[in-house]
């Protein structure tokens, strides 16, 4: 079961600054790119589904939680899951719990068991 949480009440904290509403704002958790918040935007709404768990994995691994939420909803981490499980790295527990999905197996044993059989 989701948690109930995640819908997103009127309450919830604002972003950590306002820029990130900017499409030529670089985010602060982008830093490793030139990447632009227009950019993310574009990356996430890509009809490559890599392309795409890339993007929002990196968004979910390295931006404040309060700013996910400006960029995707808890519907679209959970369609894109099985992809973005390998982008996450340590925060892949964390989205787990909060998204109210079994923890993520990693490394993914069962295909490392298939590929030497």
């Amino acid at each position: 079961m989701s948690n109930p949480n995640l819908s997103l009440p009127a309450e919830r904290l604002p972003p950590t600054t306002a820029a990130l509403r900017f499409d030529s704002y670089r985010p602060y958790f982008l830093w490793w790119t030139t990447a632009t918040v227009g950019e993310l935007k574009e990356h996430l709404a890509s009809t490559d589904l890599e392309e795409r768990a890339y993007w929002m994995g990196a968004l979910l691994r390295e931006a404040n939680t309060r700013d996910v939420w400006i960029f995707v909803n808890a519907d679209e981490i959970r369609a894109l899951w099985p992809q973005l499980i390998r982008y996450l790295g340590r925060s892949r527990s964390m989205w787990a719990w909060l998204l109210g999905l079994p923890p993520p197996e990693w490394p993914p044993t069962s295909q490392i068991h298939a590929s030497h059989a």
